[in-house]
């Protein structure tokens, strides 16, 4: 009935496509007179477009004349015009909003008139990628267009130096990958100089594949981190132990939960092999930890899978492109597990000094966009999450590639027989064949059996993903059999080679079902580009993943009673229609987990802003000295609260704590002893408080001078922050950790999450303002500070872990048991050098 009345009525996607056309009629009616133009003529319109913009007129006045000069600049430059339906999916852009472009209709290109438009009000635009080869080659390809119209464009990518780092940043169009932006978000919030910062307000970005960045990666959180002084041989122990644990006996696995948890029988065991008497004691909560990551290694992280070994080294692949994630790791010590299980070096564990996820990094530009070939299945995500909706772009030639049924069969061995058959049966007629696998294991299980059938072919996986560029864009040349973990190459365009067009074009085959139906429709979409012919089918067997723990019950049932051998398939749509109604459910299923992972975020978030925003007024500011007034009273105030309260007689005032808690934070004596307390009201006391700490620290300046007393409240200020944030950071995870079990007494975890969270951070504010004055107050000073970058000893991780640790600043080395250099009169262990 639905499909009834889009035809009567057409649906919202044809309605809205058919009101952006009017403005691409107006693009197309600029491009006579500006085809006239000489090259001087077309550079000069850009100083043209900020001269209107400086006189009132906004960017959408400006679009059509914009859009039709970048569409020239990309005729004269590469020898390209944009399509129609190209300038439809910039404008999408433009809009913030999703544009879903089918692979090879040219997001590269789309994604050059909005970036033009928006780029020219000076506030800067990010051009997002998925890694360094494509924020390169997009950069240098389509830059030529930016520089032609005299706009410059600067890169980001890994390894970059301050200097480089800052100029492009400074440009008026930024690629890069969206680890770096987010990284260089988090660095900019642990400067200790704000000319050590390297980006600008967040303006405008637009994420190529869409997709793959803030749904597939949006629980993956950005982490900057340290080391954590631990021994590392408490793995090991583990790794060798709980390999004797028996599955279902001694302990539960949950796949689709992705957990695994001991039983009452593994615990005993457990605590004979540890000595200890109860593993639940508070004592032993690290140990319980240490057990749940080891069986977690153990029995759910699988090699070649989830990670590899390469150089000594577990390397995580990525579940969705298959690619080797270098300097990421897991987080929580489970990668350790992971090192300790398989033999090889285990790292220290990490301690968080920033992080941030996808999700709530993205969110603070003032505008966003998409775009991908693979969108629609996810609106609601984009909607609800980010505030995005998706307009899918019409092709710009007919889609004639055909889509086979699914051929679902018995066993994995018979299902894997039958594709072999197939790429042998394509092979011999010289049509090119694109196979996609979900895991490594799986590719190099296929290469066998082409090896011993005697197939040329190419391996294109996590393994092997430094030549993934140069191996996809060949892929479509006569006799080609690809194999493709996940769709590694993903931004490569397949072009068919000669002749293959008449044998039907490129074949896709994929071997398993993903969990997600916008992962099929990717590898699927790398056939049939440009309204080349191609051909698509999915094989799939009842021991696959997804139909083995999502709905096969009633498939498998009737296989059976239908006595199908392991080598013969059922083909039908209504078999197709149930597999999607599968995926349709984990999709759900994995929405949920993901909007569950950002409300607890989100409380993180809030705090984040408040701290980084306070951060920054503390780096743009000169003088901090009325910051520093104002502390005095608040913790004045705070200490008569606690020993002076309000609604006690003054016989019960807590006159000796009050003394002995001024004299840890102010140096002042406040001879409490020599007053008649009945006589003195609370708000004198707090008046001659506040009064003798402002003096003291009117002699502290004058002491050291103005000049050094300005650079030492922002010093210390900020090195207090920084301190108790990490700390924080570290106390909210261990809340976290815990707050699922508020759920058996009927409490929402989230609401008490949010409540204590709340009381941590107002605690956390409260030390920062006592150790600020306690250190500024006892500071002594031999020389004038200099205004260097502090020495963070961090590395850099996609999800817990650590790189080779990347020091800013070379500094004289402090023995961790010197008096620290800041003066504080506590060891340097305990004082700054705990975040080094």
């Amino acid at each position: 009935m639905l499909n009834i009345f889009n035809k009567i009525l057409g649906n919202s996607n044809e309605k809205e496509i058919h009101k952006l056309q009017k403005i691409v009629d107006e693009v197309n009616a600029f491009e006579p007179s500006i085809e006239k133009l000489s090259d001087i003529d077309l550079r000069n319109k850009t100083d043209e477009f900020k001269e209107r913009l400086s006189k009132g007129e906004t960017l959408d006045d400006i679009l059509p004349e914009a859009f039709a000069v970048v569409r020239e600049a990309a005729k004269r430059t590469l020898n390209m015009r944009p399509f129609d339906v190209q300038v439809l999916g910039a404008i999408v852009l433009h809009q913030g909003r999703i544009a879903e472009m089918k692979t090879g209709e040219g997001k590269t290109l789309v994604a050059t008139m909005p970036v033009y438009l928006n780029a020219l009000t000076g506030e800067g635009v990010h051009v997002v990628t998925v890694n360094d080869y494509l924020a390169k080659r997009d950069s240098e390809w389509m830059g030529q267009i930016y520089e032609f119209l005299g706009l410059e464009v600067g890169l980001i990518v890994h390894d970059l130096d301050f200097e480089a780092r800052k100029r492009a940043y400074n440009a008026d169009i930024t690629y890069g990958t969206n680890n770096e932006f987010g990284f260089d978000y988090l660095r900019d919030n642990m400067v200790m100089y704000k000319e050590h910062m390297v980006q600008r307000p967040l303006n405008y970005a637009i994420v190529d594949e869409v997709d793959s960045i803030l749904i597939d990666e949006a629980r993956t959180p950005l982490i900057i981190s340290g080391q954590a002084e631990e021994s590392t041989e408490i793995y090991y122990k583990f790794a060798r132990f709980v390999p004797k644990l028996i599955e279902n006996e001694d302990y539960t696995v949950d796949e689709k939960a992705h957990s695994v948890m001991p039983t009452e029988k593994g615990i005993k065991k457990v605590e004979n092999f540890l000595g200890v008497d109860n593993l639940y004691d508070e004592e032993n909560i690290e140990l319980l930890h240490h057990l749940q990551q080891a069986l977690k290694a153990h029995a759910l992280m699988k090699l070649d899978r989830d990670y590899v070994v390469k150089d000594g080294q577990v390397i995580i692949v990525d579940e969705f492109t298959g690619r080797l994630m270098f300097g990421r790791r897991y987080s929580d010590g489970l990668h350790q597990a992971i090192e300790a299980k398989e033999g090889v070096k285990v790292e220290n564990e990490s301690k968080t000094l920033a992080t941030i996820t996808f999700q709530n990094y993205f969110r603070m530009y003032k505008k966003l966009a998409g775009m991908t070939g693979t969108a629609a299945t996810e609106e609601e995500e984009f909607r609800q999450i980010y505030g995005l909706d998706v307009v899918v772009i019409p092709t710009n030639k007919p889609m004639i590639r055909v889509d086979y049924p699914d051929a679902v069969y018995k066993t994995e061995k018979g299902k894997f027989n039958a594709v072999v058959r197939e790429i042998e049966e394509c092979h011999k007629k010289g049509q090119p064949v694109l196979v996609g696998t979900v895991s490594i294991e799986k590719s190099e299980l296929l290469s066998e059996m082409l090896k011993r059938r005697g197939i040329p072919h190419q391996v294109l996986n996590a393994k092997y993903h430094e030549k993934e560029a140069q191996i996809i864009a060949k892929a479509g040349q006569k006799g080609a059999v690809t194999i493709a973990t996940n769709m590694a190459g993903r931004g490569t365009d397949i072009v068919l080679g000669e002749g293959v067009a008449e044998l039907g074009g490129l074949h896709i085959i994929g071997t398993e079902r993903h969990e997600a139906r916008r992962i099929d429709n990717q590898l699927r979409g790398r056939a049939g580009r440009q309204g080349d012919p191609g051909s698509s089918r999915f094989y799939i067997s009842m021991e696959d993943d997804l139909m083995r723990l999502f709905g096969a019950d009633n498939i498998k049932g009737l296989m059976e009673k239908l006595g199908f051998e392991d080598d013969q398939p059922i083909e039908h749509p209504l078999i197709t229609k149930s597999i999607e109604n599968a995926q349709k459910k984990v999709e759900a299923h994995n929405f949920d987990i993901r909007k569950h992972v950002l409300e607890y975020d989100d409380v993180m978030n809030t705090q984040r802003e408040v701290i980084y925003s306070q951060r920054r007024h503390v780096l743009e500011s000169e003088d901090l000295s009325e910051s520093i007034q104002q502390m005095i009273s608040e913790v004045v105030n705070r200490i008569l609260d606690i020993y002076m309260p309000k609604d006690i007689h003054p016989e019960e005032w807590d006159i000796k704590g009050l003394e002995e808690y001024v004299k840890d934070i102010f140096p002042v004596n406040l001879s409490m002893d020599q007053l008649n307390v009945e006589e003195v009201s609370r708000e004198n006391i707090a008046n001659t408080l506040v009064q003798k700490a402002q003096e003291a620290y009117k002699q502290k300046e004058a002491e050291l001078g103005s000049e050094v007393m300005r650079e030492l409240e922002r010093y210390i200020m900020l090195k207090t922050v920084d301190q108790k944030w990490m700390d924080h950071l570290d106390a909210m995870d261990q809340l976290r950790d815990g707050i699922g079990l508020r759920a058996y007494g009927q409490r929402d975890p989230v609401i008490e999450y949010k409540f204590e969270g709340y009381e941590m951070f107002q605690e956390m504010i409260k030390s920062i303002q006592e150790d600020t004055l306690r250190y500024l107050f006892r500071v002594k000073v031999k020389a004038a500070p200099e205004r260097q970058e502090k020495n963070y000893n961090v590395s850099y991780s996609h999800s817990g872990g650590n790189e080779k640790p990347q020091p800013i600043k070379k500094q004289k080395k402090v023995g961790r048991n010197d008096p620290c250099p800041c003066g504080s009169g506590k060891k340097y262990k305990k004082c700054c050098g705990r975040t080094a």
